[in-house]
């Protein structure tokens, strides 16, 4: 008999815990639809632009440099800095042909550069293109 009684104990538990669980399913608040996913700010071109020439510089050996060039018409300046100001404006300083100190202030949007890994003479210090931005 202790057995018969244990059976229908564990019968009516079973019974009650798949009742309660109708039962709260019934009166609980509806399921929400799933939240979307935060989405990104677009990124910006300037951002892109700084990201490639900062991540083609750590790439560098000790004997490489990175010569980046801007051209415009018929004037060529090689990139030694960059001032952001913001992040659609591009100050770009450097020396043309010439070796006359130049700066160019360029809307990211526009803004076309051409980066060359070269070799550097032996025993000169490679240059690094600096990315100045503006103290908040």
């Amino acid at each position: 008999m202790a057995l018969g009684n244990l059976g229908k104990v564990i019968a009516g538990q079973a019974f009650e815990t798949t009742k309660k669980g109708v039962m709260d399913a019934l009166t609980s608040e509806p399921a929400k639809p799933p939240e979307k996913p935060a989405e990104k700010p677009p990124e910006s071109v300037g951002g892109i632009f700084l990201g490639q020439i900062q991540g083609m510089q750590r790439a560098l050996r000790e004997d490489q440099e990175l010569l980046v060039q801007y051209h415009t018409g018929a004037e060529v300046l090689r990139v030694l800095e960059i001032f952001v100001p913001s992040l659609q404006v591009l100050v770009l300083a450097g020396v043309d042909a010439d070796q006359n100190v130049t700066r160019a202030i360029v809307a990211a949007e526009s803004l076309r550069l051409v980066c060359k890994i070269v070799k550097v003479a032996e025993g000169a210090t490679p240059v690094r293109v600096k990315v100045l931005s503006p103290r908040p």
